[in-house]
């Protein structure tokens, strides 16, 4: 729990002092924002503020994750497990999505345009992070055989009933591959589709990262294998102190950079920070075993997406007609009036809820199951 405490600290305070000197090297080398023609004309006053803020988010969970081990194996004189697989398997997602984004953001300040990576370039550089994550979560069992993923898809816990293996092994992992790339796919455009105004979507993170936190600290006091939780209520999760550690550091990181990422915002996380930031959380969900409970938990994210899912059906179908002013939602609400501020506030509060549900359902199943 101590490591815990070191890991959020140190990356709050890393992200509050590294995101203004990452602005100043930003604005040196004239890397700014460029924006949307067909975007609300307020937006238009953003042109040219600093982003790919999401490297110091990414750099600032990276080095807070590994110094915390450092000092916690110095504090106990080498008596420290480390890093542990499902550690490493999560940092490797987030940090590959974050390249992704990354190269997409440079080619967008490089070349003036809002179009980055070609769609097929970015699928692909997508596909391959996440196949590879897929794979490596299905490795390194502990000495009880648990590996940082299951081939059960899960709602609080595995489902025994919804194997993937049910045709092999072979099979079930093949399966199990498409299917957590079709869970990084979603949480990462649900990111990438929320981060529009000032704040929004870091704040919206600060809370879901936040929760697994707190579902990492709960699942390790009620392990599986632990002499003080006998039966079925027990987590069958590999590592969930390590994941709360990371959770807890992404807090921290996040937390720092919206202190510079607020109303009026001197820098954006851009795509590094918005597919770095829903990959890690599409891996919490997956190594916490807890994978349609993400429905709930990032339940902002997942309205946003369906308000783009909704328009351009509507417009296709109807030949050109809209059922927002704008896509994404928060763009809609924009343009019928509100303040940004509004929005991002009222926006966090719908968030806020989702989290609490999502928190709520998870304590209820443990309960019923006890």
């Amino acid at each position: 729990m101590i490591a815990l405490l070191i890991g959020s600290a140190l990356a709050l305070v890393l992200s509050l002092l590294g995101t203004p000197l990452f602005i100043k090297l930003l604005v040196k080398r004239g890397y700014g924002q460029f924006i949307r023609d067909d975007g609300p004309t307020a937006h238009h006053t953003k042109r040219g503020t600093p982003t790919m803020g999401g490297v110091v988010i990414v750099a600032t969970v990276v080095l807070s994750y590994f110094a915390t081990h450092m000092g916690m194996w110095l504090i106990n004189g080498g008596a420290h497990a480390g890093p542990t697989a499902s550690g490493g398997v999560l940092l490797l997602l987030m940090a590959g999505m974050g390249l992704v984004g990354f190269l997409d953001d440079f080619i967008k300040i490089s070349k003036q345009r809002s179009l980055g990576l070609r769609a097929w370039a970015k699928i692909v550089l997508q596909g391959i992070v996440g196949i590879l994550f897929a794979v490596l979560a299905l490795s390194f069992p502990d000495s009880l055989g648990r590996t940082p993923a299951s081939l059960n898809i899960s709602f609080t816990r595995d489902i025994p009933w919804l194997d993937l293996a049910f045709g092999g092994t072979v099979l079930g992992t093949i399966l199990f591959i498409i299917w957590s790339n079709i869970i990084v796919t979603a949480a990462t455009n649900g990111v990438n589709l929320t981060d529009g105004l000032d704040g929004l979507a870091a704040g919206a993170s600060v809370m879901v990262c936040g929760a697994y936190m707190l579902m990492g600290i709960w699942q390790f006091n009620q392990s599986c294998g632990s002499v003080k939780v006998p039966g079925e209520a027990c987590y069958e999760v590999r590592d969930p102190l390590d994941l709360a550690l990371l959770a807890g550091a992404l807090v921290g990181a996040l937390i720092g950079f919206l202190w510079w990422n607020t109303s009026p915002a001197k820098i954006f996380m851009g795509d590094t920070g918005s597919l770095a930031i829903g990959g890690a959380i599409a891996g919490f969900a997956i190594l916490s075993r807890s994978e349609l409970l993400l429905v709930v938990m990032a339940g902002l994210f997942v309205i946003i997406s369906l308000s783009v899912i909704i328009q351009v059906v509507f417009f296709k179908l109807s030949g050109g007609k809209r059922v927002f002013k704008m896509a994404p939602l928060q763009h809609h609400f924009e343009l019928k009036g509100w303040a940004e501020v509004t929005v991002v506030v009222r926006f966090w509060i719908i968030a806020g809820l989702c989290v609490a549900a999502a928190l709520g359902i998870f304590y209820a199943e443990w309960v019923l199951g006890s």
